[in-house]
């Protein structure tokens, strides 16, 4: 799995405000076990939290819906959890997803 590529996964069930079940996510970083992936909704009100970046839907992305990236719930997850490949983030979209991870984990 290649850094922008955008997936569909089964996120485990959690007790909090984690996002879970079967949604898109980008992944950010792979090893050979664990991927680091962001969590997509398209619940556009989720701007509202800090740490989040919209990505208007597109042929190259995928996405069904305008969607909100959930940058501050990044997360690593076991390769089994991966249903389907479904695109590419633009490179516009990453560097700004950079720029946030920077920030967010003080880089």
């Amino acid at each position: 799995m290649e850094k922008g590529e955008l997936w569909i996964l089964k996120l485990p069930f959690k007790n909090g405000k984690e996002q879970r079940g079967i949604r898109p996510c980008l992944v950010i970083g792979d090893t050979q076990i664990m991927t680091s992936v962001i969590p997509i909704t398209s619940n556009l009100q989720a701007l509202r939290f800090p740490y989040t970046i919209e990505i208007k839907k597109s042929k190259e992305n995928g996405l069904e819906k305008n969607s909100i990236a959930l940058v501050f719930q990044v997360q690593s997850l076991d390769k089994k959890r991966f249903v389907n490949k479904i695109g590419i983030l633009e490179h516009s979209c990453i560097s700004q997803i950079n720029d946030m991870l920077r920030k967010l984990f003080q880089l």
